[in-house]
């Protein structure tokens, strides 16, 4: 299968591409090469005769038909997105352009490739997306989201990424357009971008920086390795039924301060400080506006009608992570110059 990649030089369409590359198939890296994005994240198959990249920004329509045409893929794996919430807090114009007409920009160049290639019920647009569109859940460890559960985003980021799912439905509705969706839990793992919670804790705990926990650290996260989602993602691309979403978690709630503290004992193991605990680092600071405080996905229709499960628990995945960052100190050195890395945002509402 010949697969076109949005966003895959990204933290998770990279996982996907490696991975892909890995059973065989093709791959086109489409990506714009933003900030968070990183073309060593997919080094280790830039030189496959499988793969091709593309440097185009899913927000120029005209730039997209001649990727289409020239590579002629087979499914597409729309990845490329604006992610994190608390940038979309301080600038959320760049989510609505690129989150949104992004998405329709793709939709429309797909549809047209499609219908060119006589309308091929075996091709597949998979849009993925995240459980922050079905909004806050209560401390209940009954209550998850599922599938039909509402829509209610809460940030600009997740009423994007619910603007973005909403176009990518009405495209199969209205002109048949084959498409399958899912919606995740938080990722974590190698070659996460140097602002998102985990490798902020890890590269702060080395550096004897604070360790920041927005509020109390009571929020409660559904934690997923980006591995297996990159796995998952493609069990929903080739066995998925075209219409329908699948909600992929990770079956590992932890609260903020929980996952923190687990991160230090894991770096007092394998790096042990002279004096003290890495948890002597933790500061607690002003919570972000609008912070969500549970998400926990219900993951019985992936299991039961694909048979997927994670395969790993939090606390192994977490221990292979700080394992990656602690081997790989050259890559995340040269991120952590980049606008916004290693300042407090989302503060600006």
């Amino acid at each position: 299968m010949k697969i076109l990649v949005t966003g895959g030089a990204g933290f998770i369409g990279s996982a996907v591409v490696r991975l892909a590359i890995s059973r065989g198939h093709d791959v086109v890296n489409l990506d714009a090469l933003t900030y968070a994005a990183c073309l060593a994240n997919v080094a280790s198959v830039s030189n496959s005769a499988h793969y091709a990249f593309e440097q185009v920004d899913i927000r120029d329509r005209a730039a997209l038909d001649p990727v289409f045409d020239r590579h002629q893929p087979d499914a597409v794996m729309h990845l490329a997105a604006e992610s994190h919430v608390d940038r979309s807090i301080d600038g959320p114009g760049d989510f609505i352009d690129t989150n949104i007409t992004g998405t329709y920009n793709m939709l429309e160049a797909a549809r047209r490739y499609w219908t060119a290639q006589g309308k091929p019920a075996a091709f597949r647009f998979h849009h993925i997306s995240t459980d922050e569109v079905f909004g806050s859940l209560p401390n209940d460890p009954s209550v998850k989201f599922t599938e039909t559960t509402p829509y209610d985003p809460r940030s600009p980021y997740s009423a994007s990424k619910a603007s973005s799912d909403h176009l990518v439905r009405a495209w199969h509705e209205t002109y048949g357009l084959p498409v399958v969706l899912s919606n995740c839990s938080n990722n974590y793992g190698p070659f996460h971008f140097p602002e998102k919670l985990i490798p902020v804790v890890i590269l702060n705990a080395l550096a004897g920086k604070p360790l920041p926990i927005y509020g109390d650290g009571s929020n409660i996260r559904d934690w997923l390795y980006v591995e297996d989602h990159a796995d998952a993602l493609l069990l929903v691309l080739e066995k998925g039924t075209s219409g329908r979403s699948y909600n992929i978690g990770g079956e590992n709630e932890r609260s903020n301060l929980e996952l923190v503290q687990t991160l230090c004992a894991i770096l007092d193991e394998k790096r042990p400080k002279s004096q003290g605990s890495y948890s002597d680092q933790i500061t607690f600071v002003t919570d972000r506006p609008g912070h969500d405080a549970r998400y926990a996905i219900d993951p019985s229709r992936i299991r039961n009608e694909l048979g997927w499960r994670p395969s790993v628990t939090v606390e192994q995945g977490l221990a292979k992570t700080v394992q990656w960052y602690l081997d790989n100190e050259d890559w995340w050195r040269a991120l952590q110059t980049r606008e916004g890395v290693g300042e407090r945002l989302g503060v600006r509402a």
